[in-house]
């Protein structure tokens, strides 16, 4: 990990360059590291738990997305600039997703 001085290139500098180095700020100073390898790790329990959930979620939006009548009643629903599959998702997380503590 190699720690810039203040300087006008790296001052503003964010970012991967390729899938070697990763440039970032750190607590006000430019710091360079190699870029990280999530390959070799495996999720926790938790976290699985989650994806699964996050998946059936997907699940459920894409059943109203695909169904007209469904879509339709969802379209009402949906507030604002609110796309009727990200509702979808939020009301499955509401009613069927997992709960914080349990």
């Amino acid at each position: 990990m190699a720690i810039a001085k203040i300087n006008a290139l790296f001052k503003e500098l964010r970012g991967a360059i390729g899938k070697e180095i990763v440039i970032r700020q750190v607590r006000g100073k430019t710091v360079i590291t190699a870029y990280p390898v999530y390959s070799k790790r495996k999720p926790t329990p938790l976290q699985k738990l989650y994806r699964d959930d996050f998946t059936k979620a997907v699940q459920y939006a894409k059943g109203i997305m695909s169904d007209p009548v469904k879509r339709k009643a969802y379209e009402k629903k949906a507030k604002g600039r609110q796309s009727v599959y990200h509702y979808a998702i939020a009301e499955y997380k509401r009613k069927y997703g997992l709960k914080k503590g349990s």
